[in-house]
């Protein structure tokens, strides 16, 4: 008899231990319970200070022209406030929200996401800004629908070839969908005459394809796609070309083309080192156009100067840094394709609005995240930023 109980199987807790551990729940409470790491810290801190500083600067920039408007100086301001409170919602609520959980949710975020990007075409609705139809009115609220769309695409690419890892070079299961995807974000965007987003939406897409192992010749072929497309599409239309090739000869247009970027440069050379104070900036007083939105760094170099600029740049430079750590450390394929999809995007859309403002680039009109006016872009921003935050909570 003694022997038959030294022989009798596991008890009943070391049973229920470990299968809890084969469906992966012990780890999730052990991940819960214990301290976050310094990456998701510093991802934390170093996004919070460029949206407080953001809010500084949407207040200094866009006061005047609240002004000549006729309204109050905080009137934008207090939108980008409701904004951001709204984004630290979407931020809390992605960040603690399982990740995996939107493997589920992609295709149904993806069409509800494509379906938003009609809504500048229905009449009462749509809104056309500087020749671009992109915005969309519902009642008091205006948005951007490709900001949600950025999200969605890149959720769904993650998913695609995150699950099918081991398939990345079945050009049918994983290469296909994502390029249906592509053309079909590149294409809204360029109806909509907004040919930022189409960027963006390549170099997410790019991002996620290289991240994913996907073999250089396919990467190739989409780069090479999309540079015989935009040379074609820029070629075909005097308006573009003068758009995106002033930059080359900044001072020959500045009385036109290059205006804005022009007007940019002269604030950001009043700036100096240590700049002229905060709100003490004459750029905004109407000499640089949309001074609170696409070209806010112009007015962050005048009145911080060459210091502030160094330092919102460096924010993004560490951002850049730890995304890529949290990527590198992410449990699983699908973690590590949101946080280098997130991290990609955040940044490069960074250099191309900072490359723009100072006349390294052609003017986009994109954004800077996370600092320029623009509520949907602010809060989709701050949602990605919870996924990102997500991901480097749940690192190995």
């Amino acid at each position: 008899m003694a022997s038959i109980v030294g022989s009798s199987g596991p008890s009943a807790a070391q049973r229920r231990r470990a299968t809890l551990d084969r469906k992966g729940y012990s780890e999730k409470r052990r991940l819960a319970t214990e301290a976050p790491n310094n990456i998701f810290y510093g991802i934390l801190v170093v996004s919070s200070m460029l949206i407080v500083f953001g809010l500084i600067m949407v207040l200094s920039s866009s006061s005047i022209v609240a002004i000549n408007t006729g309204g109050s100086p905080w009137n934008m301001f207090r939108k980008q406030a409701t904004w951001a409170t709204f984004g630290l919602f979407a931020l809390f609520s992605t960040y603690r929200m399982p990740y995996h959980t939107w493997h589920k949710l992609t295709k149904p975020v993806l069409a509800f996401a494509f379906g938003l990007m009609a809504l500048p075409f229905v009449p009462g609705v749509g809104i056309t800004t500087n020749g671009a139809r992109a915005w969309a009115q519902l009642g008091p609220i205006r948005f951007q629908p490709s900001e949600v769309l950025k999200v969605a695409v890149l959720l769904y690419c993650a998913s695609v070839l995150g699950r099918r890892r081991a398939e990345i070079s079945d050009v049918r299961r994983t290469f296909r969908p994502v390029m249906y995807v592509w053309a079909a974000a590149a294409a809204a965007c360029l109806l909509q005459k907004d040919f930022g987003a189409a960027i963006v939406f390549t170099c997410i897409i790019l991002a996620t394809l290289f991240i994913a192992g996907t073999p250089l010749r396919l990467i190739a072929a989409v780069l090479s796609v999309t540079l015989l497309g935009s040379t074609i599409l820029i070629a075909s239309s005097t308006r573009m070309q003068n758009r995106f090739l002033s930059f080359m000869d900044i001072e020959g247009n500045k009385g036109h083309y290059a205006y804005q970027v022009w007007q940019s440069i002269l604030s950001i050379a009043n700036g100096g080192v240590a700049g002229v104070g905060a709100g003490q900036g004459t750029g905004k007083w109407g000499y640089v156009p949309l001074a609170h939105s696409d070209f806010i760094f112009a007015i962050v170099a005048e009145e911080f100067g060459l210091i502030g600029a160094l330092s919102v740049i460096g924010g993004f430079l560490v951002l850049a840094y730890l995304g890529i750590q949290a990527a590198l450390g992410a449990r699983d394929p699908f973690g590590a394709l949101l946080a280098g999809g997130i991290t990609t995007w955040l940044c490069i859309q960074a250099c191309i609005n900072i490359g723009g403002v100072i006349g390294a680039m052609p003017v986009t009109g994109l954004t800077l995240p996370l600092i320029s006016y623009g509520g949907s872009s602010l809060f989709m921003t701050m949602a990605a930023v919870g996924l990102l935050l997500n991901v480097a909570r749940n690192m190995k």
